[in-house]
């Protein structure tokens, strides 16, 4: 049975994690199917966005550890491998989306973190809960911390408390939290404006956004610029102001939605 399901429509990919049972920990399986459905989703030049979502009440637990325990004598532990499932996602070209309906607990905020937008419900519950089981939350610091509060990293790093939906919004783990009857049209709302972007421009902009700036003013603007100029005279940037002149949609703009019955 899969763990990880994949549906794609009108240029948006939904990637679900789908192992309820164990509140869609970060096995080895799973991590697995979820590696490659993102390389299918990279190599479809239909697909503009992914959504990742969950089944059951909870997003993600983090790593398994019941698998962890397991493993820790006689192989590679899941965390090893979350460090791999957080690059591919940090580092994936096209806009990711979370939809986080319920709680997640130290890998699974990595997921989060690592995603571009990321919505959840107000009531969802979150925390760093690495101290209390001993270790630390190392590989997932690298999506996180450029998202959270330096003063807000601290605390909930150190006390592994829990914390709402409302405060994740608060300090920059998520980009919005909403009631559970908002959650789905707020990210149909935020996939509908993604796809709308030329997929070279959202690409190109992804880069720019983790981009460490360098040198002085006058370097940074010169190189800046030439980027700039690059995306003007390419095709898409060219099909792009052409359309937005003669008020039609651009080429790249998914059709909408199949109807369903």
């Amino acid at each position: 049975m899969a763990l990880v399901r994949s549906v794609t429509d009108a240029g948006l990919t939904t990637l679900t994690l789908d192992s309820p049972a164990n509140r869609n920990a970060l096995s080895t399986p799973l991590m697995r199917e979820l590696l490659d459905a993102l390389g299918e989703a990279l190599t479809d030049n239909d697909v503009r966005a992914v959504v990742l979502s969950h089944t059951g009440p909870v997003f993600c637990s983090g790593a398994d550890l019941k698998e962890t325990a397991e493993a820790r004598a006689s192989g590679r532990v899941p965390a090893e491998m979350i460090a791999d499932v957080l690059a591919a996602l940090w580092e994936f070209p096209k806009p990711i989306v979370a939809r986080v309906a319920g709680p997640a607990r130290a890998g699974g905020l990595g997921l989060i973190a690592a995603a571009d937008i990321a919505v959840c419900t107000r009531e969802a519950t979150f925390a760093f809960s690495e101290v209390r089981l001993g270790v630390i939350p190392a590989v997932i610091s690298a999506t996180v911390l450029p998202r959270l509060a330096p003063r807000a990293a601290a605390e909930l790093y150190l006390t592994g408390d829990v914390f709402d939906g409302v405060r994740a919004a608060e300090i920059g783990l998520v980009t919005a939290a909403v009631t559970a009857e908002e959650l789905d049209g707020k990210v149909r709302g935020y996939c509908e404006s993604l796809v709308l972007g030329g997929p070279l421009a959202l690409a190109g902009t992804k880069q720019l956004l983790r981009r460490t700036p360098s040198g002085p003013i006058r370097a940074e603007l010169a190189e800046l610029s030439s980027r700039s100029a690059g995306y003007f005279r390419s095709a898409e940037g060219r099909e792009g102001v052409a359309a937005f002149r003669e008020k039609r949609p651009a080429a790249w703009v998914p059709a909408a939605p199949a109807t369903r019955g």
